[in-house]
Order: C-alpha cells, then structure tokens, then sequence
C-alpha cells in the first residue's frame, strides 16, 4: 500500500501525484469520493492529476481525453486504452492506496521507470 497523505489535506476538488513506478493520480471530488487511477494519460505523456475532475471523470490537460474514475475506460478520445484503477481506504485518517496489479497501458514510447 502507498501513503498518499492525510485526508484532511487532500481538499474536495483536488488531486495528487504519487511519485510511485508508474505514478498514481488520486482525486477528492467535489462530491467527497476518493479515487486513484494511474497517473498518466495513455495517449501521450501528461499527468492526470493536473486536469481537469467534473463528476466521476477527469479530463488530460494535453490533448482533452477523458477518463471514468471509477472504471479507468476512456469517455473520449483521442486516448484509446484505459488507465487502471487502484483501491482507496482511509487508514487512521490517511488515504492510502492498494496498487493495481494489472500491467499499466502507457503512452508509447514510455516504459514504467517512465523513461523513453
């Protein structure tokens, strides 16, 4: 399991990047639900933890592909393959998450040390 950080900290609205191999995104929506997904747009490079959350999907900040948080498949194009999805639990106030162990779909050209 991976520490994110306090719940209290992770304000509704906001997300973060974990610095895990690949990187994990972890969104607070508006409407108070925990989420992660694998950090990274599988069309190109971008990190999802800086796009844009309306409801249960986010949004790539580079190329507008859109994500289902709660299922990882691909709302709209032009991204093709789902990211995956990682379990959320709140452990003594802190978001923690149980990493998938599904092989992630990256970008191409972009191996999971996320080095070309």
């Amino acid at each position: 399991m991976h520490k994110a950080c306090p719940l209290k900290e992770l304000a509704p609205g906001d997300a973060l990047r974990l610095d895990t191999s690949p990187p994990i995104a972890v969104f607070h929506t508006e409407e108070g639900e925990l989420f992660a997904i694998d950090d990274t747009c599988t069309h190109q490079d971008a990190s999802l933890a800086d796009g844009w959350v309306e409801g249960c999907e986010v949004e790539c900040p580079l190329h507008a592909s859109k994500f289902n948080l709660r299922t990882g498949k691909v709302d709209a194009p032009p991204a093709k393959l789902p990211v995956r999805v990682h379990e959320v639990e709140i452990v003594d106030g802190t978001i923690m998450v149980r990493e998938s162990g599904d092989a992630p779909n990256l970008p191409p050209g972009l191996t999971v040390d996320g080095h070309i």
